[in-house]
């Protein structure tokens, strides 16, 4: 090292000094000791390397503790923040899926402040079960005898092959393998259920015939997934479930359904193409139907199964169950989701299904919203202006469904839409947009009522920047 960069570095304060001078501002009265600690010591790091490589001499300390004052800004208190969701998909992964609704969020708040009788029957001060609180709610929705929930649908058909075919074959049509987000794989999810897969049909099309002939003494399980992430069209065929059924009972073999993102309700009267909902694979005699909770359900994440009593006592004596099992804050919220179910309130009160059935002009209004509260300078500086195109459901449900939408497109060139795109996910609150035809479009159809203003305001300090 040469004496010049040596001296640099030695001119830097130390983290100590930079913290002590940190300690009394009011914009870090929140912050904890640890972590602005940790935080002067990233901004020294970043500023040693910046040193090297340029051979420049250090920033001061003041703009050294301006540099830290800005990352606090920028990062927030916490790692998990909410943001405004303008990608027009509604059940966005990487953005936490369904929105609870206000009941369910209230139920949360409810159970979280006070203790409760997560696993305790009052009427005879004897311990209870978890699962009593909405498993009464799910026999009367979907028509089965009884019902589980875990903490997830990959942990649902995990318990499930486990429980009812580990060691034994279970008979997949082939065209039914999928994988879901993650890399996560049916093979691989049965693989580890000690579960033996035995595939049968074709990519495209698979017969009644094709399940008889692969049953045989080893056959634990007969499944049907249902591709609710992916469509095989044109020369196709498969089984339906109560032909499925009828095979089973005739061999004695148990029949599972997968449904994915599973639904209660028949949305085809807005509009939807036809999805199997859960009551009718119920109906149609299949002794163990699971879906998950937080897709087209709308509520937090869980694996649900419904099916056949013994069948689902089977699952719930199982000690994975326990590993798998969900908590008191998943329970609140599931319970009142369901509640709205049975009320007749949840297309108008849980917000996924209001999002998805929600018309294109209450869309292409709110997107109007946003830009009458924009100053004709901001509106200049972003050009932008309201525009029309296609959302999503997203979440691995009705994959060929895009939904009629509005938005703000925003961006004079792409290097500016790129560089807004930047700034809008670097604020508070974040924005997350999507960027089609170069342009950043900001689709409506999944920001929410109350987030108008603050959408207003962070394009409008956006546009100050460019």
């Amino acid at each position: 090292m040469s004496p010049e960069p040596a001296a640099a570095l030695r001119a830097l304060p130390s983290v100590d000094q930079l913290v002590r001078r940190l300690a009394d501002r009011a914009e870090l009265a929140k912050v904890s000791r640890g972590r602005l600690t940790a935080l002067v010591r990233e901004t020294l790091d970043a500023e040693r390397q910046r040193v090297l490589a340029e051979r420049a001499a250090p920033a001061d300390a003041e703009a050294l503790a301006a540099r830290v004052v800005a990352r606090v800004a920028h990062a927030g208190l916490f790692s998990l923040r909410p943001l405004i969701n303008a990608t027009g998909v509604v059940l966005h992964t990487n953005l936490g899926r369904a929105l609870l609704s206000r009941q369910a969020r209230e139920r949360l708040e409810a159970v979280a402040s006070a203790y409760s009788n997560l696993e305790l029957d009052l009427a005879t001060k004897e311990r209870g079960s978890r699962y009593g609180h909405v498993e009464a709610l799910l026999r009367r929705l979907t028509g089965a005898e009884a019902a589980l929930v875990v903490n997830n649908n990959a942990a649902a058909v995990l318990l499930a092959l486990e429980t009812l075919a580990h060691g034994k074959e279970v008979v997949v049509s082939r065209g039914e393998l999928i994988e879901i987000g993650g890399e996560f794989r049916i093979p691989d999810i049965m693989l580890r259920s000690g579960a033996v897969l035995r595939e049968v049909g074709t990519t495209n099309r698979t017969h009644l015939r094709d399940y008889a002939e692969a049953i045989g003494a080893s056959t634990g399980l007969l499944l049907k997934v249902h591709t609710s992430n992916y469509r095989v069209v044109g020369f196709t065929a498969d089984v339906a479930s109560r032909e499925l059924v009828a095979l089973g009972r005739e061999r004695g073999v148990p029949v599972m359904e997968d449904l994915g993102s599973g639904s209660l309700l028949d949305l085809r009267p807005y509009g939807f193409p036809y999805e199997p909902t859960v009551p009718e694979t119920v109906a149609a005699g299949v002794d163990l139907v699971s879906f998950s909770g937080d897709k087209l359900l709308g509520g937090p994440q869980a694996g649900i199964v419904v099916g056949r009593r013994e069948v689902v006592a089977r699952l719930e004596k199982n000690p994975w169950n326990r590993a798998l099992r969900i908590d008191k804050f998943t329970i609140a919220g599931l319970e009142a989701t369901l509640a709205a179910y049975e009320a007749g309130t949840a297309l108008r009160t849980v917000p996924t299904l209001a999002m998805l059935t929600e018309p294109l002009a209450a869309v292409r209004g709110r997107a109007r919203s946003v830009l009458r509260r924009l100053g004709a300078d901001a509106r200049a500086r972003l050009a932008a202006r309201v525009a029309e195109d296609r959302a999503q459901v997203g979440g691995g449900a009705l994959p060929t469904v895009e939904l009629p939408t509005a938005g703000l497109v925003a961006g004079a060139s792409p290097g500016a839409a790129r560089r807004l795109d930047a700034l809008l996910r670097g604020g508070d609150p974040p924005v997350v947009a999507r960027l089609v035809d170069d342009r950043l479009f900001l689709d409506c159809r999944t920001v929410l009522a109350g987030q108008v203003a603050d959408l207003a305001r962070r394009l409008a300090a956006a546009a100050s920047e460019l």
